[in-house]
């Protein structure tokens, strides 16, 4: 039961400071220099937790394993973290900006892991997708 609560727990404690942070980013920042360090500290802290985890004599051999999946994933982080700061500053509140778009991704996946990982559509999750998109159109209502 551990094993699957605490990547959760993590997920849920890393959003609520990310967004906290985000939301928090002053608007007369560059949101590219704010990224950079934000980089530049999440690279140095993930190379000293990868040595330390796989030791120094095997990290060419631990990296020779990437693929491409590292490189695109590098460019869709950006994108979130670009998308987020924009829409903080369009004026999305940090209670429904994460919401709308966490919902809005959870609809978008059920039909990515039915076309590319054969995951199948229940009609629970049809009717969890017109739940959704009527909780959206309330929660954006003025």
């Amino acid at each position: 039961m551990w094993e699957m609560l605490w990547p959760i727990l993590l997920v849920i404690l890393s959003n609520t400071v990310y967004n906290i942070c985000t939301k928090s980013t002053p608007s007369n920042v560059n949101a590219f220099g704010t990224l950079m360090i934000t980089y530049i500290t999440a690279a140095i802290l993930t190379a000293i937790i990868f040595v330390f985890l796989v030791k120094p004599e095997n990290v060419a051999n631990e990296l020779s394993h990437v693929n491409w999946t590292a490189l695109v994933l590098g460019m869709a982080i950006v994108g979130l973290e670009l998308a987020y700061i924009f829409a903080y500053r369009a004026g999305w509140m940090v209670s429904t900006a994460s919401l709308v778009a966490n919902i809005g991704l959870a609809i978008v996946l059920i039909f990515v892991g039915a076309i590319l990982y054969g995951e199948s559509i229940t009609i629970k999750q049809i009717v969890g997708i017109v739940v959704c998109i009527g909780g959206l159109f309330l929660i954006n209502m003025p």
